[in-house]
């Protein structure tokens, strides 16, 4: 999951960035995001299923805190971001998703 995450926040760069502005490529990338990560994630559920509901939820914040910490450590020492650049990606009233 973590290579199509960083593929994710290249491709913007790349290619739709060049095509409009900075945050209609945001949310293309997001819903891109979520598309592949829903397929990434129903193939794994044909090789490790789960036994419930509970469960699930708790693999689904276990996999939310994980990809916080990643981009926000990701964004900070490799990237080189400001907190608050990584925290304006967070902010949903400003159209970020």
């Amino acid at each position: 999951m973590v290579f199509i995450a960083v593929e994710n926040g290249i491709v913007p760069e790349v290619v739709s960035g060049r095509h409009m502005s900075e945050l209609p490529a945001h949310q293309v990338s997001s819903m891109t995001a979520v598309i592949v990560f829903v397929g990434y994630t129903c193939v794994l559920s044909l090789c490790w299923s789960l036994e419930s509901a509970r469960q699930a939820v708790g693999v689904g914040l276990i996999w939310l805190g994980l990809t916080v910490a990643f981009e926000f450590l990701f964004g900070h020492y490799v990237a080189k971001h400001s907190c608050q650049r990584l925290l304006h990606d967070y902010n949903l009233l400003d159209g970020r998703l």
